[in-house]
């Protein structure tokens, strides 16, 4: 949609609630030149109508968009938690025993304020209980079936297996789980063993940290440098608008890149021909020459995703200075691993590129591609990033397992499925960041469309998002 059309209709919306809108605030809305900006004058007149004020100028607008001179702008950054430096590559059976250990360990430990907990028993003892029904197990996923007539849990913890029917409510939580899922389970063992609640580490609600001044960060991913399907033109009218004097750009201090930074090499079966630099190092260079386009001011957060290179396996490392080093000589790039937090002016972003999401839409009802928010709240409610071991995702056999939620961030920021979507579970900003790469035959053979083109502008401070669309038309 054009910026013109999403003008006329915000106006129209604004006239229809009897708001005189002032030429100056039209002034303002040409300026940002964001996409849907009837949603911005919604809460404009939702705010003015309490107190029964129904003019709008410029200045309504410059304070609703955070856009005021009247305070210097925070740029302090902290990289909170990076898995390259943990990664420890094991081997064997013996690595994804210590893998699944881990993960047991560290959600069992998330569940000990609960008031469940002090019923909580291994699995081991709960076989040689009798009568008693409001006993609690921890465990993974081992097994689930659901038919019209039965269901059935089986959960593995450090003890054994314990397998039993479920009823009720149970079922229909029992329906959404994923295999390998960290649960709390409470057991009747009266007649047999009878599943009758499950309870997932889910997160809590929690105080939200924002920053202090009107600071923009710009979250995007997969920009699959060196496709031919890249929106290069696209990528360097949004440089052009970050180096330029529109207000929202003049406060973008923070840029996140959540994986896919370039299309690879072998990536997929005939991919050389959807190429136009068949290397990574050609790849790589042409990435770094065009992110020196983003002023020196704004820092540069990069990770990982499937199409990079270096190791692909969950958790992945910071792409390899040997592959980038001119990524890795740019003076405002930060390298981190995928996952990776950084903290940006205090408030807690969780950068994760998101392939875990094939996982979760091809083994769950109800999940779709062209809506990636709800997975990515599924993950957020079972506080882990890929807990499918087996499907489409590789996950390496590591020692701790740096894929489970431990701390709860204000933002989750992905990508991977070219679709952007944005909001929000139990106070955490969801954001899946979309693409900037045109739909390639593969997606048109699926029937999959991707939303390419677009920036997703975070305020800081205020938490409002904004969409802005560098795409014709």
């Amino acid at each position: 949609m054009s910026v013109k059309r999403d003008i006329r209709q915000a106006l129209e919306y604004a006239f229809k609630k009897g708001f005189q809108v002032h030429p100056g605030a039209v002034e303002v809305l040409e300026e940002v030149g964001m996409e849907r900006l009837d949603r911005i004058i919604r809460d404009v007149v939702r705010e003015k109508m309490v107190d029964r004020n129904y003019h709008i100028d410029r200045d309504d607008l410059i304070k609703y968009l955070g856009l005021g001179e009247d305070e210097p702008i925070q740029d302090e950054y902290e990289i909170l938690f990076d898995c390259t430096s943990k990664i420890t590559v094991p081997e064997g059976a013996a690595g994804y025993s210590a893998l699944f250990r881990s993960r047991y360990e560290k959600m069992r430990g998330m569940m000990q304020d609960r008031p469940e907990s002090e019923k909580l028993r291994k699995i081991a003892t709960i076989k040689t209980t009798k009568g008693d029904e409001g006993l609690y197990v921890c465990g993974l996923v081992s097994e689930k079936r659901v038919s019209d007539t039965a269901a059935k849990l089986v959960l593995e913890d450090p003890t054994g297996y314990l397998e039993g029917r479920v009823f009720g409510d149970a079922r229909d939580v029992l329906k959404g789980l994923f295999l390998d899922q960290f649960v709390m389970a409470k057991v009747d063992v009266r007649n047999g063993v009878v599943f009758t609640d499950i309870l997932l580490p889910d997160i809590p609600i929690h105080k939200v940290n924002r920053s202090e001044s009107e600071a923009y960060a710009v979250l995007m991913s997969d920009l699959h440098v060196g496709s031919k399907y890249f929106l290069e033109e696209e990528f360097r009218e949004f440089l052009k608008w970050l180096s330029g004097p529109e207000p929202i750009a003049r406060k973008v201090r923070f840029v996140l890149i959540a994986g896919d930074v370039v299309d690879g090499v072998g990536i997929f079966p005939g991919q050389e021909k959807e190429l136009v630099y068949e290397t990574i190092q050609k790849q790589m260079g042409k990435a770094a020459d065009l992110l020196k386009g983003v002023p020196n001011h704004i820092k540069i957060f990069v990770s990982p995703g499937n199409h990079d290179p270096g190791r692909r396996a969950l958790p992945q490392p910071a792409i390899p200075k040997d592959d980038g080093a001119d990524l890795w000589g740019c003076e405002n790039v930060h390298m981190v691993g995928n996952p990776a937090v950084v903290s940006l002016n205090g408030v807690k972003v969780l950068m994760f590129h998101g392939q875990s999401i094939d996982d979760v839409v091809k083994t769950t009802g109800g999940m779709e591609y062209s809506h990636p928010a709800n997975v990515m709240k599924r993950l957020l409610k079972g506080r882990h990033l890929s807990p499918i071991y087996g499907s489409q995702t590789p996950i390496a056999p590591e020692t701790e397992d740096l894929l489970v939620v431990d701390d709860v961030p204000d933002i989750f920021h992905a990508g991977h499925v070219h679709v952007t979507e944005i909001s929000n579970y139990k106070d955490v900003l969801v954001v899946n960041s979309g693409t900037w790469q045109s739909q390639t035959p593969f997606q048109v053979s699926v029937g999959q469309t991707p939303t390419p083109g677009l920036a997703v502008l975070l305020n800081l401070k205020t938490f409002k998002v904004y969409i802005k669309s560098f795409m014709d038309g």
